[in-house]
């Protein structure tokens, strides 16, 4: 056996890395005793992120209390292997894990411990976090990876252990990706830091225990928080067929688009798309010299030119890119957004599904259930739901199954539905009930019966400004409005709909009240930046439609419709069901996802094309 100490909080605690089948024997003894005290905690050491890689494997599996912790060499296999399934799959007691999808994922794919055992025994203590304090570090919460939350409450130099593996790894010649699978299997700073883990998960959950007593978080909201983890982690699981040969094409299509726009922007003197001062340079020589103005100025006092000033330089919409008709658009702008873009879909998208896919040709896109602190949820590597939502070609790589077609299943206005649901805006109530389209009957209040598209659009944006808490210079650029139409529009919003205003003001005076945390109706804590304050109308709106889509994802889990579930993409479900029963099945998820809130009617209408790709919902012909 070998043995390592550490100080935790000005006590000592003991890291045990069984050598042989009398340490192993000693591993089970304490695990009995452990299991009768209380929950055990449990973590996993990989080879690094990407659990469905073919090279991607599993080093160890540790096990811990508050005092002690255990170290299985998994990569050993034989008797170490038994030893670790013996607690999961028979002792089985409650555990407790730091980010557990993770760990269900790893464990399920490369130990053969279905995530549908190790979920219902879990308390997740990253989730427990952040139902406490939603933030990240950098906006002031207490964040939500493990050492950082340990620094804060538990003890300040818990975080030591991660600096001196990153140290090793330098030392060893390895980087942060590569040292996880390059460390030796035996080296003492490895297996002490995969040993403090648990411990100080162990600490993390009575003390996140205690706070949700204090805070009154309510029960419920945590078990429903814990259902849709396993529920993505299940749809992760599961993945998308990729189509290849497509990906391939895609790959050296997208390499020749991105060359061809950058020689565009070469014939104006820009070199290099991605340089600002370059682009900014050529854009002020063109004429374009309102980038110059010091409202467009990063802190350091240079012009912006991102993504928002360039479309609207080249007169593109934000979402779309279709043209706004609102200025001539600029060639150079325009050469540097499509450049960009494409490189950016190379190498985020097509390039990740063809690095990413398993041996049987799947990939499988991260989902993070509560990566906003309104608690919307995320896809990572990639980040499918950054895409723009008219965009075919890289969801054309995405397929449903053999003999399957891809369903999508969208709320209805799912943000106005709640807005007028939560502010109780009795026009707005009454519309819904009617059956009217809401951005129209809107319009028609704000300019009258004979009210144009163009009214329209600006009606829609600025409702979407009070759900995402944009100001009329952001409604402005995705319009393409003058701000001086916006302000009187947003004037005369608030006029036909006051119940909004009056939501806002009733909510900030609460919060501040609370120590400037609005709390949502499901109980969730959403911290407020005392600067704004007025984005508490954006993030109870927010919130609740996550908690609308999480409901649903809960619903259609005991519908049996989880099989067939892919991502949940903002506010829609995304499927691969089979051809002959694809009707039946689309209303069923229509069903679980119709639901009332505040008197408001939330439904959901499922589209499908009969066809296979993702792609094929957005004008794909496969």
């Amino acid at each position: 056996m070998r043995t390592y100490y550490h100080t935790i909080a000005g006590e000592r605690v003991t890291v045990n890395v069984p050598e042989t089948g009398t340490d192993l024997d000693e591993f089970k003894r304490w695990a009995r005793r452990a299991a009768k005290v209380g929950p055990i905690a449990l973590d996993t050491e990989g080879t690094g992120l990407d659990i469905y890689s073919e090279t991607f494997g599993l080093r160890t599996v540790q096990f811990g209390d508050r005092l002690t912790a255990w170290v299985i060499h998994w990569e050993r296999g034989g008797w170490f292997t038994e030893a670790a399934l013996w607690v999961l799959r028979k002792l089985r007691p409650y555990f407790l894990i730091h980010n557990a999808p993770y760990d269900w994922l790893v464990l399920n794919q490369r130990a053969g411990v279905p995530l549908e055992d190790l979920a219902p025994l879990t308390r997740d203590t990253s989730i427990m976090a952040t139902l406490v304090d939603p933030r990240a570090e950098h906006e002031g919460g207490m964040g939500k990876a493990l050492k950082p939350l340990s620094a804060k409450l538990i003890d300040p130099n818990a975080p030591d252990t991660q600096g001196d593996l990153t140290a090793v790894f330098r030392s060893l010649g390895l980087t942060k990706s590569t040292g996880w699978a390059g460390i030796p299997l035996d080296h003492p700073t490895y297996n002490l830091y995969a040993g403090l883990d648990v411990i100080l998960t162990s600490r993390l959950y009575p003390i996140l225990a205690e706070l949700h007593e204090r805070l009154d978080i309510r029960r419920m909201l945590v078990d429903y928080e814990h259902a849709i983890a396993r529920i993505c982690a299940t749809m992760q699981r599961t993945g998308l067929v990729l189509d290849k040969d497509y990906c391939q094409a895609l790959d050296a299509r997208l390499a020749e688009e991105a060359e061809h726009y950058a020689n565009v922007a070469r014939q104006y003197g820009v070199e290099n798309v991605n340089s600002t001062a370059q682009v900014a340079e050529a854009l002020v020589w063109m004429g374009e010299t309102q980038i110059l103005d010091p409202r467009n100025v990063t802190k350091t006092g240079k012009p912006k030119v991102d993504k928002t000033v360039l479309l609207h330089l080249a007169d593109l919409d934000l979402h779309t890119w279709e043209r706004l008709g609102a200025r001539d658009p600029n060639p150079l702008a325009d050469a540097v957004v499509r450049s960009k873009r494409a490189a950016k879909w190379r190498s985020a998208y097509v390039e990740t599904f063809l690095e990413t896919a398993d041996a049987s040709g799947r990939v499988h896109p991260m989902i993070q259930t509560l990566a906003a602190r309104t608690g919307r949820m995320s896809i990572t590597r990639p980040a499918l739901q950054t895409l723009p939502s008219s965009e075919q070609m890289i969801r054309r790589a995405l397929l449903a199954e053999p003999d399957h077609v891809m369903v999508s299943c969208d709320f209805d206005a799912v943000e106005m539905r709640v807005l007028a649901a939560l502010a109780n805006v009795k026009k707005m109530k009454e519309a819904i009930a009617e059956g009217h389209d809401l951005h129209d009957f809107t319009a028609s209040l704000v300019y009258g019966p004979d009210f144009t598209k163009h009214h329209r659009k600006i009606c829609k944006g600025v409702g979407f400004g009070k759900v995402y808490g944009g100001g009329p210079e952001t409604i402005s650029r995705q319009t393409g409005a003058a701000i001086a139409d916006i302000k009187r529009a947003i004037a005369t919003y608030d006029r036909v709909y006051p119940e909004i205003k009056r939501f806002s003001a009733r909510h900030q005076r609460i919060a501040r009240e609370n120590g400037m945390v609005t709390v949502t109706l499901t109980g969730r804590r959403l911290p407020l930046d005392r600067d704004r304050a007025y984005a508490v109308v954006n993030y109870q709106v927010q919130s609740a439609a996550r908690d609308v889509l999480g409901q649903s994802l809960i619903n259609a889990d005991e519908r049996g419709l989880l099989p067939y579930l892919r991502l949940p993409i903002h506010d829609e479900l995304l499927g691969s069901f089979p051809k002959r029963e694809s009707a039946e099945l689309s209303r069923e998820l229509e069903e679980c996802m119709t639901m009332t809130l505040g008197g408001v009617s939330i439904t959901a209408g499922a589209e499908t094309k009969g066809l296979r790709s993702w792609g094929s919902l957005y004008g794909a012909d496969y």
